[in-house]
């Protein structure tokens, strides 16, 4: 089956009307679903796809795979006994209706997915889970080892739900906390937090449980429990028995045995280890609380489009002054309306009316209840504003080079496909603003050092000879931007290149903790490889007079176990919204060339 094409270049920012809604239905995840042997309760309203009936006129849903006609006998059948169930099937192919593989398997007509839709990225529980979410009774959840390494305080993200430890799980934490990488430091960091739980408790207490509560953590009402005995259980006879991921699957299978009734759900990072679990009829579900969205077409885009009727009814008590500010003079407007409070502090408005009027491009300032202040925006697509020889070439750019040559913003996202311009928009308002205004003493840029492809080995020479090979998208901007007047000729752009090359300084991720940038440009490109928790550590550098601005493509991760609703670029979005001292922005249309246009659109 051939893979989906990923779309590379929208045409146009979406509307603020035509994101999909958080509350919802929920799209089906699939088309066809295979009915479990015990009875599966109905899915909670929250999560619940609702299916719409299709009327007579359209067409139907036509099945591809020969499916057994869903009767009221079989349905019945579906919730008794194993035993039965395998009669009803050899009953079923008695009749001339064959099943596939001899399992009665009902397809399920569900609606059709939205075009928008990521299937990978919906958080689909597992039906124990689901089931003891209706019941309202706590679940018991069974943590495999790269939980726990992942997120270090994962242990406190259950509620009131009780945690599990296996053996298994703690042997492999012991295996890993040697060394200084950061899936080391966070063993050891759970390691630590592990003793302090354990620390001043009996053995009766750890049998019946450590409160989660104990270290401060408010929010965990749960209890801690460790494996304290051998649990055997049967699994398939062909599975390796010393394997750490099929003794945790016995772990599991053991506790539903003893504890019946009780819902007991594996939570892994491991799809295959997810796979293998459901595979054996074990409840396994992904953990859900590192990731910001469920869906990346909710991600604040920064930009939203002002209805047609705006001025006409916020335009009652308008009012109007002008603002020298940074050395430009600027309009501001104070308006008054029901579409203010959808709107956030630093957030891009934009109103092009189809008339033939002035469209109308502004930033809200403050936000006050229903009256917001906006200010005019300087055009940087006129050559007279151009920022190091650079235009903006489109809307989304525009925007961007405000809040890039904007002192007062201390943060900025730049987010968008390749070819959308960041790195030259980002580079370009760093050489103007260091070189040309010296507002900042220096360009810091810094990547993560994720190989598309395989490792080609150690790299010789001094951190910034390491680094070079993974700046060649800064080498390529700045061929861009060092074409100088033709009268200084070859040694005036010889000494132009060489006093921008000792104003940019190339660093390594690696050796950023503890360090302070005071009045530095700090440019983080690839930002969508990094996790929330480097994405903190780099942020937190930043010292007085320092601008930071991070760049990346969240299509695009290459980073294990991240995906576009947990990448730490996805992470800063959605936490830095509405601050004044910050600004967001995705770029939207490829400015490339018309070769690289049409490679992403036909490839």
């Amino acid at each position: 089956m051939p893979l989906p094409k990923i779309p590379s270049k929208p045409a146009t920012i979406l509307l603020a009307k035509d994101y999909p809604k958080a509350t919802g239905p929920r799209p089906a995840p699939a088309l066809a679903a295979v009915a479990d042997i015990a009875p599966e309760p109905a899915p909670t309203p929250k999560k619940a796809a609702t299916v719409k009936a299709v009327p007579p006129a359209k067409k139907p849903v036509v099945a591809k795979t020969p499916a057994p006609v869903k009767s009221k006998a079989v349905a019945a059948v579906l919730k008794a006994a194993p035993a039965v169930l395998q009669a009803a099937a050899d009953a079923v192919e008695a009749k001339g209706k064959p099943s596939p593989r001899g399992k009665v398997t009902p397809i399920i007509n569900e609606a059709p997915h939205p075009a928008k839709h990521k299937a990978n990225e919906v958080a689909i529980k597992s039906s124990t889970s689901r089931h003891a979410d209706q019941t309202g009774t706590t679940k018991m959840f069974v943590l495999d080892t790269n939980v726990l390494m992942h997120d270090p305080s994962s242990l406190f993200r259950f509620e009131e739900h009780d945690v599990y430890l296996p053996m298994m799980t703690l042997e492999e934490l012991d295996n890993h906390k040697k060394g200084m990488t950061e899936v080391a430091r966070n063993a050891r960091q759970v390691s630590r937090t592990l003793d302090a739980l354990v620390s001043n408790t009996d053995d009766d207490a750890i049998e019946n449980g450590i409160p989660l509560s104990k270290l401060g953590n408010k929010d965990a009402k749960g209890r801690l429990y460790f494996q304290t005995r051998m649990q055997t259980a049967d699994l398939p006879q062909g599975l390796p028995v010393g394997k750490a991921d099929n003794q945790i699957l016995a772990v599991v299978r053991s506790l539903e045995a003893e504890q019946a009734g009780r819902a007991i759900v594996l939570v892994s990072k491991d799809i295959n280890m997810r796979i293998k679990a459901r595979a054996l009829g074990l409840p396994a579900e992904d953990y859900f609380n590192d990731h910001v969205l469920e869906d990346t077409d909710l991600l604040y885009s920064g930009i939203v489009q002002l209805p047609d009727d705006f001025w006409t009814k916020h335009g009652k008590d308008l009012e109007s002054w002008q603002e020298n500010k940074n050395g430009q003079s600027a309009t501001f407007y104070r308006v008054t309306g029901p579409f203010v409070p959808s709107l956030l502090v630093n957030q891009f408005v934009f109103l092009e009316p189809k008339n033939g009027e002035a469209p109308f491009y502004g930033q809200v300032k403050q936000i006050n209840g229903k009256t917001a202040v906006m200010q005019t925006l300087r055009d940087f697509s006129h050559n007279k504003n151009n920022v190091w020889g650079v235009t903006a070439r489109n809307r989304e750019q525009n925007f961007a080079l405000n809040l890039l040559m904007n002192p007062e913003c201390d943060f900025v996202t730049l987010l968008g496909q390749a070819g959308t311009g960041k790195t030259l928009l980002a580079l370009a308002a760093g050489l103007a603003q260091v070189l040309e205004t010296k507002l900042y003493n220096e360009i810091i840029v810094t990547r993560v050092t994720v190989p598309v492809g395989e490792d080609i080995g150690f790299l010789p020479g001094t951190e910034e000879e390491k680094m070079s090979p993974w700046m060649g998208a800064f080498d390529d901007n700045l061929e861009v931007l060092n074409k100088s007047d033709s009268d200084g000729g070859e040694w005036g752009r010889a000494a132009t290149q060489d006093l921008i090359r000792s104003r940019i300084k190339i660093k390594s991720l690696n050796f950023m903790r503890g360090r302070t940038f005071v009045n530095k440009f700090l440019i983080i490109d690839e930002a969508q490889n990094l996790t929330p928790k480097q994405v903190k550590t780099l942020v937190t550098r930043a010292g007085p007079g320092t601008k930071i601005i991070c760049l990346g493509n969240i299509a695009q991760i290459d980073t294990p176990y991240l995906t576009e609703g947990s990448s730490g670029l996805t992470y800063v979005v959605d936490r830095f919204k509405g601050w004044s001292h910050s600004g967001h922005v995705t770029l939207a249309r490829g400015e490339r060339s018309r070769l690289a246009d049409h490679a992403s659109e036909v490839l």
